[in-house]
């Protein structure tokens, strides 16, 4: 048999261990902005669409054309949702 490799470039359907998978960027840069404020989240991520006339608008222009800030502000979303579990646990 000869294997081209085509079953090789298929990407997996769901993936069920990763906390952004079918999250917005939208829905994000919300969360994070609930939680933190647009200063917190300049002080963070000291970029100027938080930190001058910040809007949810004007940070999603920015992070799509931008793909460094965008992998920051996803992983401040992830340490958010781990502080979260980790403070939200039974017994804790």
């Amino acid at each position: 048999m000869h294997n081209d490799g085509m079953h090789e470039a298929s990407p997996p359907t769901s993936q069920p261990k990763n906390p952004l998978h079918g999250m917005t960027l939208e829905t994000i840069v919300r969360a994070l902005e609930a939680r933190y404020g647009w200063a917190g989240l300049a002080e963070r991520i000291p970029v100027r669409c938080f930190s001058h006339e910040p809007s949810v608008n004007s940070s999603l222009k920015f992070l799509r054309k931008t793909p460094w800030a965008r992998e920051k502000v996803e992983g401040l979303y992830l340490f958010m949702l781990r502080e979260e579990k980790r403070t939200n646990k039974p017994g804790a």
